[in-house]
């Protein structure tokens, strides 16, 4: 049997807050004819360019400081991974821990947290690798 990942979902407290969120974080928009408004309990977010969709579904009673089983790793697109890393902040995400050269100068990551404590990992853009 082969399968296919429709969407990504991550449980939360507040779902268009959080859309609203990774929205700016990542450049995706709503779904073409079903905007994400305040008080929905599902709101899906979708990339204009490749169709990648995530489902931000509001769980009664959710606990925000368990520890997340998975989390997203982003990689800049346009900046550098510290260049981004200061867009994330300024959006209000928090920082988790500090990988930045954990394999030498130039390599590693930054664990952060969007504003219901998801953790996520800013890593080097693909144009960091070609220059090291």
């Amino acid at each position: 049997m082969t399968a296919r990942i429709s969407h990504t979902s991550v449980d939360c407290t507040n779902a268009y807050e959080l859309s609203q969120w990774w929205k700016q974080v990542l450049g995706y928009v709503d779904v073409e004819d079903d905007p994400n408004e305040p008080g929905h309990e599902e709101c899906m977010i979708v990339s204009p360019t490749t169709g990648e969709q995530i489902l931000f579904i509001e769980v009664p009673g959710f606990d925000t400081s368990t520890p997340k089983r998975m989390h997203l790793d982003l990689r800049p697109v346009e900046r550098t991974r510290d260049e981004e890393l200061e867009v994330l902040r300024g959006l209000g995400a928090t920082e988790v821990a500090d990988h930045r050269g954990i394999h030498g100068p130039g390599t590693g990551w930054v664990v952060l947290a969007d504003p219901e404590g998801n953790q996520f990992c800013i890593l080097r853009a693909s144009h960091e690798h070609d220059t090291q």
